[in-house]
């Protein structure tokens, strides 16, 4: 079964991510606070993280950035990582946290399965303004 691991503190993010990848082949699973993603990465090796920007008590960016020096010291896996973006003026942020790809919300089932599928082929996805 493959893992994806949300780090979200919004239970409606929560929502629709796992409506849109949860399924008999694919568990989505949540961490409500930025300290707690490396953890848990750890723990569960998921094919995917999915870090909300807004994510409370240590941001999106911050999370990921933990995720990439984690990884860049050989102390966890490289991690594939799509961020969740409330506008388009915010891919500055996600292309300063590393992050493999981005979407700006609204989200849509859509739209999250294209980014899952593009980052699990070894690719991105930008979404940019319009």
């Amino acid at each position: 079964m493959a893992d994806v691991l949300l780090a979200t503190d919004a239970d409606w993010t929560f929502e629709e991510v796992a409506g849109a990848l949860a399924d008999d082949d694919t568990r989505v699973s949540r961490v409500r606070s930025g300290r707690d993603l490396v953890a848990v990465t750890e723990e569960l090796q998921p094919e995917l993280v999915i870090v909300d920007l807004q994510i409370g008590s240590m941001g999106g960016m911050a999370s990921c950035l933990d995720l990439r020096a984690e990884s860049d010291a050989g102390r966890l896996p490289e991690q594939r990582v799509l961020m969740l973006l409330d506008r388009p003026a915010d891919t500055f942020l996600a292309r300063q946290a590393r992050a493999d790809g981005w979407l700006i919300k609204p989200l849509d089932a859509f739209r999250l399965r294209r980014g899952r599928q593009a980052l699990a082929e070894g690719g991105t996805l930008y979404e940019s303004a319009g």
